[in-house]
């Protein structure tokens, strides 16, 4: 058999793999609550790995390694930012969330706990929070479908839309029937397979360059032959500082932030069986993201001195990843590490389809709709799977169009828009709904004009100041304005504090 019919083996057994986790949870759905939530109950292990495999998707094993291989450790500044950040949700916001979306009316999407923590009776943070949801998430799924369509042209030079609608019709196969509970332990099948895969790469290379003296040896000679064919771009690519400002680090550092607001991230806190669950599910979680993230961080600058030593050719850095497995393991393995890479892309695309299908169905439909069976609502947030899937199928056709372009944004836009509210709601009792409203709004325009102005976006990631501007705008709102149902908002802290 040739190289690629192993490769394409094993993607065929990871395709069947998701396929069959999906059957298996279709016959664990029972209600809205299971396919939106698992019911609330899932293992710390499994919230866990599903949330950090939902986190981190395609750019984990190709942008990172890529940006390493190019600029060096000062772009591991990202990675140490997301780190802290992913840490510091699970410490804080985590059991907080948990209890506190239990007790506020059993809210099982981000929308609805806004509504119910305020006692909104003008649904107006529902309905915003849920078109904010809607519109920005229909652009990472799509963005995450032209990633898998680009893998499959760049990988086994099929046509772009085919390896578009594979990855895409496979995805929306599993989430579709599986809910919450396939997406999520597809998630972990996911997550343990990038795992494996940015572990065994860094350090079998190591081996095959004879050690980790000969390969730091390969990486300042790589350097050193950059520098003196470039004397005005020098490269360190070994330090964490140099080339990089401490704007720039404080820029790159500040995607952390974007944590606290992700909703396909936190969803998972919600899904937790108990709040106490969360310190075993952050143990887990951030024992994950150290691992594979130093993974990724090494395997770029390891990648560096193998491409030097062995004089070989890389023309796109972020191939670093994918060509190291393909040059230095059997072609059935190279063909797992090739799943890997869909596996981040995937589990992430999948987690998003069911945060807007929840926008969709929970935050949006049935504010206006009729009461609804169980059987129905079920179906009702299948469809809602497929019509996001469709419409993000479509904006994908086209491999040229800008839309990978929106994803760092759509970060910052979530990061921005909900982060100081979730943590305000959890931590500071006088926030009122129109303070964060005010706030949200606030923070989503400020990211989108910032982002929007090139000047000002190579200042610093509009991530920093549609933060600060949401805290600021939720806080003067909210001290300025008497707060409504104020006795049975209190109790329900209190009771959220006391569970806690």
């Amino acid at each position: 058999m040739t190289d690629q019919t192993y490769q394409l083996i094993a993607i065929g057994l990871y395709f069947v793999t998701m396929l069959g986790i999906g059957y298996y949870a279709y016959f664990k759905t029972t209600d809205l609550d299971d396919y939106m939530l698992a019911g609330r109950k899932l293992s710390p292990g499994v919230a866990a790995l599903s949330a950090g495999a939902s986190d981190m998707s395609g750019w984990l094993l190709m942008g990172l390694p890529g940006a390493i291989y190019a600029s060096g450790l000062v772009e591991a500044w990202i990675a140490i930012g997301l780190t802290v950040g992913a840490y510091l949700n699970w410490r804080f916001v985590a059991p907080r969330l948990r209890s506190y979306t239990e007790v506020s009316n059993n809210s099982i999407t981000l929308p609805s706990f806004m509504e119910n923590r305020f006692k909104d009776k003008t649904r107006l943070l529902r309905i915003t929070s849920g078109i904010i949801i809607l519109v920005f998430f229909t652009f990472y799924v799509s963005s995450g479908m032209v990633a898998g369509g680009v893998f499959f042209e760049a990988s086994f030079n099929t046509h772009y839309l085919f390896g578009m609608l594979l990855v895409a019709g496979i995805t929306l196969t599993y989430t579709l029937f599986g809910g919450f509970l396939g997406a999520s332990l597809t998630d972990v099948v996911q997550g343990l397979l990038m795992l494996a895969a940015l572990i065994v790469v860094p350090i079998i290379t190591v081996f095959s360059m004879g050690g980790l003296g000969e390969t730091i040896d390969a990486i300042n000679a790589a350097d050193a032959a950059h520098n003196l064919a470039n004397p005005g771009a020098e490269l360190h690519r070994t330090s964490l500082l140099f080339g990089g400002s401490l704007l720039a680090i404080i820029s790159a550092a500040s995607w952390g932030l974007g944590y606290f607001g992700q909703p396909h991230i936190i969803v998972r806190f919600m899904a937790l069986r108990s709040s106490a669950d969360a310190k075993a599910g952050r143990r887990i979680g951030i024992g994950w993201m150290i691992l594979v993230a130093s993974g990724a961080v090494f395997t770029g600058l390891i990648g560096v001195g193998y491409f030097h030593a062995s004089e070989r050719t890389l023309n796109n850095p972020e191939t670093v990843f994918l060509l190291l497995s393909q040059i230095l393991f059997h072609p059935l393995i190279a063909g797992m590490v090739l799943a890997a890479v869909l596996a981040a892309i995937m589990s992430t695309v999948s987690s998003q389809l069911i945060v807007c299908s929840s926008a969709l169905v929970e935050d949006l439909y049935k504010i206006i709709g009729k009461e609804l069976t169980a059987q129905q609502q079920v179906r009702l947030g299948r469809l809602g799977v497929l019509a996001v899937a469709v419409v993000a199928a479509l904006l994908a056709i086209d491999p040229r169009s800008n839309i990978l372009g929106l994803v760092a944004f759509a970060w910052a836009g979530f990061g921005g828009a909900f982060g100081p509210i979730i943590l305000l709601s959890l931590f500071w009792r006088r926030l009122t709904a129109m303070g964060a409203l005010a706030g949200m709004i606030t923070g989503a325009v400020v990211v989108g004009i910032w982002g929007y102005i090139p000047s000002l976006q190579a200042l610093m990631y509009e991530i920093v100041p549609g933060f600060l501007a949401c805290t600021l705008a939720a806080v003067v709102v909210s001290l300025l304005m008497q707060p409504r149902h104020n006795e049975e908002i209190q109790a329900e802290f209190n009771t959220m504090e006391s569970h806690h």
